[in-house]
């Protein structure tokens, strides 16, 4: 099995945390979440900051908190948040620490994924009703496509499919990856 870490990128609901859980359970790996580290190291709540510094001061600790993750030596399994691999200095370190795996679901999966009240958690879909949301989201997926495309190493779709049926799939892929 490889010991580069396993990295999970994609758009928000498209379940980067819940499969890479499961997938560092059976890796018998540590998981990071990136959005758990700028908290960490922020103490406060990634909404907060969105609203009390705003998106690009979130992107510069998020910058951080990849780099961090990324420099741990010790294999891990870390989910991305979502505009993550917005920042190029966040692509190359990602890209050169492990194999990237782009979860990808369709924006009407990562609507219905997300949830109606998702504003207070999802800086992005802040105050947008279910139908401003879905249209955010599938703007958010057509913009980053390209960018997530770039970033990744293999594409594992998750439409239709449960969390242990993507991390199966995901977990299959990196312990084939090529030495």
């Amino acid at each position: 099995m490889s010991a580069r870490h396993l990295v999970l990128v994609g758009m928000m609901g498209a379940g980067k945390t819940s499969v890479g859980r499961r997938c560092a359970s059976r890796l018998g790996r540590s998981f990071v979440d990136t959005d758990d580290l700028v908290e960490a190291n922020a103490g406060t709540r990634v909404a907060e900051i969105f609203e009390s510094l705003g998106e690009p001061a979130f992107r510069a600790l998020e910058r951080a908190a990849v780099a961090d993750a990324c420099a741990s030596p010790d294999p891990l399994v870390i989910a991305c948040g979502g505009g993550a691999v917005l920042d190029a200095e966040s692509r190359r370190a990602l890209r050169a620490a492990g194999l990237v795996v782009w979860l990808r679901a369709s924006p009407s999966v990562l609507s219905d994924r997300v949830g109606r009240n998702a504003g207070a958690d999802r800086p992005l879909l802040a105050g947008a009703g279910s139908a401003p949301a879905a249209a955010t989201l599938e703007r958010l997926a057509a913009l980053r496509a390209g960018t997530y495309e770039a970033s990744a190493d293999v594409v594992v779709d998750t439409d239709g499919r449960t969390v242990d049926e993507v991390a199966g799939a995901v977990v299959d892929v990196f312990e084939n990856e090529p030495a």
